[in-house]
Formats: structure tokens, C-alpha cells, sequence
């Protein structure tokens, strides 16, 4: 009798403390509540990249065949901004992968840049177009210097606050049969924070 009476008892404690839930899950089918899930990070990094400068469309104009006469003929260059917020001041020892020179900085952030894009078939240094023929686009750094798809740029100091890394996108004819028409390119770029 007294195990019949604990089982009686733990089926009545089973029941009272599945009521409440019972009734959640009554109030959850009838609509009555929602649920939201929140989630984020938190991280810590040199500097934030300016929402104008994540994702940008660059009007290259209307570039003349007669412009693009023979290989390596290139059109009007256009500058394009890519702007850095919030850089904090950081100390940055990075070596140069290309001439090996060392550069560092007590209070500067140090950042390098890669552009990923398809290379031009003939010439894989030019970014590849699609739509037409005979031209591709010269991508270069705020000197005027080639930048290397793919690879990670010359290291550049930032200064703390606000930064603009300035580059220049070229149309260039190329030695494949040169078709007039509308074109376009994708370039993706990476920041790298040393």
C-alpha cells in the first residue's frame, strides 16, 4: 500500500509540474507568444570598413574603340575609395611580401589589401570584362602601380580614426579581336590587418 500511494503521488507531482508547461505550449500554438533569438560578436579589429565602401558600383563611362587602337592602349582612368572608420591605434611590424622591406609602426595599424577578380586569358595581370572582347581592365594603387590580383598588396599605415585607400581602374586593350559593346567585371577585395 505505501508503494501504491508514492506512485499515486509522483504521477500527481509529474502532472502538477507539467502543467505550467502544458500551458506554454497551449499559449506557443495559439499565438499568443513568439520567440526571438539574438546574436551577434564581438571582436576586436584595427579599423571598420565603411559601409559606402563594402559594396561599391563604378561607372567606368563610355570609352571609344578609336581610344583602343593597339595592345596596351588604355582609356581614362577612374579613381575608386575604399574608406577605413574607427582605426584604432595599434602597434604593426609587417614585412613587405614582395621586396622583403620591413615596416613597423609603435602607434599605426598596419593593413595589406588583395583583389580577387577573373585574369584577362592573354594577359591574367588585367581584370577580365564580360560582355565584349579585346579589352580588360588595369587595376593600380594609389602610385599608379600594378596591383597583383590575388596577392596581398604593399603593407600600408593607417592612421588612427578615419583612412581612404585610394585605386585606379583602367579599360586597356588587350590582343583579342576588339568587339564594341556593354561590359562589366566583379572585382572582390580583402583587408588583412597586421
Amino acid at each position: 500500500m505505501k508503494f501504491r500511494d508514492w506512485k499515486n503521488g509522483g504521477a500527481l507531482a509529474l502532472l502538477l509540474a507539467a502543467g505550467p508547461a502544458a500551458a506554454d505550449d497551449v499559449a506557443l500554438v495559439d499565438g499568443e507568444y513568439g520567440l526571438l533569438q539574438v546574436y551577434g560578436a564581438l571582436t576586436e579589429s584595427a579599423c571598420r570598413l565603411a559601409m559606402e565602401s563594402a559594396w561599391q558600383e563604378i561607372d567606368m563611362g563610355t570609352t571609344a574603340t578609336g581610344e583602343l587602337k593597339k595592345p596596351g592602349d588604355q582609356g581614362t582612368p577612374v579613381r575608386v575609395a575604399i574608406r577605413l572608420e574607427d582605426c584604432l591605434p595599434s602597434p604593426a611590424t609587417i614585412r613587405d611580401a614582395w621586396s622583403g622591406d620591413l615596416l613597423w609602426s609603435r602607434d599605426q595599424p598596419s593593413v595589406t589589401v588583395s583583389f580577387v577578380a577573373p585574369g584577362e586569358v592573354l594577359n591574367p595581370g588585367l581584370v577580365k570584362v564580360s560582355g565584349t572582347s579585346g579589352v580588360a581592365l588595369r587595376l593600380t594603387d594609389r602610385y599608379h602601380r600594378d596591383v597583383r590580383l590575388g596577392s596581398e598588396g604593399q603593407p600600408l599605415l593607417l592612421e588612427p580614426g578615419g583612412n581612404t585607400l585610394f585605386y585606379y581602374i583602367a579599360p586597356e586593350r588587350t590582343a583579342a579581336p576588339l568587339v564594341a559593346g556593354a561590359w562589366h567585371a566583379l572585382i572582390h577585395f580583402r583587408l588583412n590587418y597586421d
